[in-house]
């Protein structure tokens, strides 16, 4: 019988198999590039310092204009309060637990945290993704998570070879032509 969702002893349960729950939240990968980093710490930084003491001095009027359970402005200003409240939670406890490798890896001609990958797809379309950390995914900017499908199936291959990817949309073949660092 599994103990809690997403913990760790769920993966090694002996009574389902050692096999995870379907369905079970995994752990999201520690790592994450420089400059993403820098931007959690700035967020973090802006929220508590700056955006917070904002919301609290709007909260603070709204709250004295009197009878609370009609005031649009004071429920609307709590709901904003206990969304910053939750974010600047999830960053108290995420950045420390970051990693940000401070080298490249030992053989930069295969895929690894970081890299940007070009590939071809199937249908002849060329793209280029950078495998990134999750609290960093942009799709529209071409950054992947380290833990996605796609990135998986990437991590420790080379130019010129082909990789079978189970997408979402089914299984998709991919050949990589260029890996870079930055």
């Amino acid at each position: 019988m599994a103990r809690g969702w997403g913990r760790k002893d769920d993966v090694d349960d002996p009574e389902d198999g050692g096999q995870q729950l379907l369905g079970a939240p995994t752990r999201a990968s520690p790592y994450i590039t420089p400059e993403g980093h820098a931007r959690l710490k700035a967020e973090y930084e802006q929220l508590w310092g700056t955006r917070r003491p904002e919301v609290v001095r709007a909260l603070t009027a709204a709250a004295a204009e009197g009878d609370r359970s009609e005031n649009a402005e004071y429920h609307y200003r709590k709901k904003e309060l206990r969304e910053i409240d939750r974010r600047v939670r999830y960053l108290q406890r995420r950045i420390p637990e970051l990693i940000v490798p401070d080298r490249r890896p030992a053989d930069p001609s295969r895929v690894f945290f970081g890299a940007r990958v070009e590939l071809i797809d199937e249908q002849d379309r060329h793209r280029e993704y950078r495998l990134v950390g999750p609290d960093e995914t942009d799709a529209a900017e071409g950054r992947i998570s380290i833990d996605s499908p796609l990135a998986r199936a990437l991590l420790n291959h080379a130019a010129g070879e082909v990789v079978e990817a189970r997408l979402p949309g089914g299984v998709g073949e991919f050949e990589i032509l260029a890996v870079r660092y930055p």
